[in-house]
């Protein structure tokens, strides 16, 4: 069907607020309107109209995204959706492609969001990038193994204000290395601790800030929430951990167990936990953490070239791929990068004859920041080695640790957050 897109007017923000509400079965409210006020712009919301009607939109906020070794400039694509009435038409891949053109022309290398379905931006060339975590943690089992030194900080509560103010520079320090996590400024971390976007209907709304110092300096935080339940009288509630960051492992470990020693807490749950959870490791049975798995971010390598130089890499070494890349066709061609821990080049042609693997531009997406490796990739027939000991090389170019794990969920809206903590109770246990 013929649609117009094109960037929303400040006038049309609730309009455009309303269908994406629509798009995820949900209503919108006077008070998300004002809170999405705070970090929305207007100027990069791309919105699809029949005629006079508003029939969808997709909006790009502008990020600077942890990359191995480094940031890079990055759009946090959310708040993509399309009326019910005018699904299976085309108008979100006619929003993605202007989207897409938009971002070549202003000179984002990456793109990067949370899929609400998984098999929508693949074809896209969207690639899974990182995976998260849900922990659902019976208190009766979480003894720590015999050896773990007693911690020497304390553990505070603080009210919000105090606790937006104290806690960003925690965040930022703590998440440094972690790829895949944005750099937040005041307002996005007000935003992220919004307690009213994070509640749903059987969710207390209010969270609890609990800092951790050391020597006088807070360097750990954990921000959850409690449910009160008392079967047949007795107290099992449950902590919903929303957020946990630590800058060193002394903090991180005294501040779970702060945490799991919350009187009348019976279940500890969380819903975004990286894959290389320490925690895991601190638990004499690990069986009872509860673990699932489950894709978190889908990164696009908008320009390819200028993306793959952002990095840093985990040795010396080049490798030569050829890339397929039908939906930005810019990208197409064949790459020689030359990387290493100082920084790379990435220059169209290479050596003559066959390339070292050939991909399309979902499979570099997947592997940029570290957390999917070529070889497993090429175990799935996405990456095809044409060299030898090739992917052996890109590996170990490519490979990063920690994980990445988007650590806070800017990068989607209120219905998302609110399905993927219903969703905990019914996940299947690893």
């Amino acid at each position: 069907m013929d649609v117009e897109i094109r960037p929303i007017a400040e006038t049309e923000v609730e309009t455009f607020l309303g269908v994406i509400e629509a798009a995820f079965g949900e209503h919108l409210h006077a008070e998300d309107v004002e809170r999405e006020r705070k970090v929305l712009e207007a100027e990069r919301c791309l919105a699809a109209f029949d005629g006079s009607e508003m029939v969808g939109g997709a909006h790009a906020a502008s990020f600077a995204l942890r990359v191995p070794g480094g940031e890079a400039p990055a759009a946090g694509v959310t708040g993509v959706g399309v009326k019910p009435t005018h699904r299976r038409r085309g108008v979100n891949t006619a929003l993605m492609r202007r989207q897409l053109d938009d971002l070549h022309e202003t000179g984002e290398p990456v793109a990067a969001l949370h899929a609400s379905e998984g098999g929508i931006y693949g074809r896209y060339g969207y690639g899974l990038a990182t995976f998260q975590c849900a922990i659902d943690l019976d208190r009766a089992g979480s003894g720590f193994v015999r050896g773990q030194p007693p911690g020497h900080g304390r553990v505070h509560l603080l009210d919000r204000d105090e606790a937006l103010a104290k806690l960003r520079p925690v965040y930022e320090r703590a998440t440094r290395d972690r790829p895949g996590s944005p750099r937040m400024d005041a307002r996005w971390f007000d935003y992220r601790f919004d307690e009213a976007h994070h509640h749903g209907p059987d969710e207390p709304r209010r969270f609890f800030f609990a800092a951790h110092e050391t020597a006088g300096e807070i360097d750990a935080y954990a921000v959850y929430r409690i449910r009160p339940e008392w079967p047949r009288g007795i107290p099992r509630h449950e902590l919903l951990l929303e957020d946990l960051q630590a800058t060193t492992p002394a903090a991180y470990a005294d501040l779970w167990r702060y945490l799991l020693d919350i009187d009348l807490v019976g279940r500890v749950t969380s819903w975004n936990r990286p894959v290389d959870e320490p925690l895991l490791h601190l638990l004499a049975e690990p069986r009872r953490l509860g673990l699932t798995v489950k894709d978190g971010l889908w990164v696009r390598l908008v320009d390819l070239p200028t993306a793959l130089q952002a990095r840093r890499y985990a040795g010396e070494g080049a490798v030569t791929f050829e890339v397929r890349d039908s939906f930005c066709p810019w990208n197409e061609g064949r790459y020689l990068l030359e990387a290493g821990p100082e920084g790379a080049s990435c220059r169209r042609g290479g050596a003559g004859g066959a390339p070292d693997l050939v991909c399309s531009a979902t499979e570099l997406g997947s592997a940029y920041l570290g957390g999917v490796s070529f070889r497993a990739l090429h175990r799935a027939g996405l990456v095809r080695e044409e060299r030898p000991g090739a992917l052996a090389r890109a590996d170990a170019l490519f490979g990063w640790g920690p994980r990445p794990l988007v650590s806070v969920r800017v990068l989607m809206g209120a219905p998302r957050r609110r399905a993927e903590r219903r969703d905990l109770a019914a996940a299947p246990r690893i």
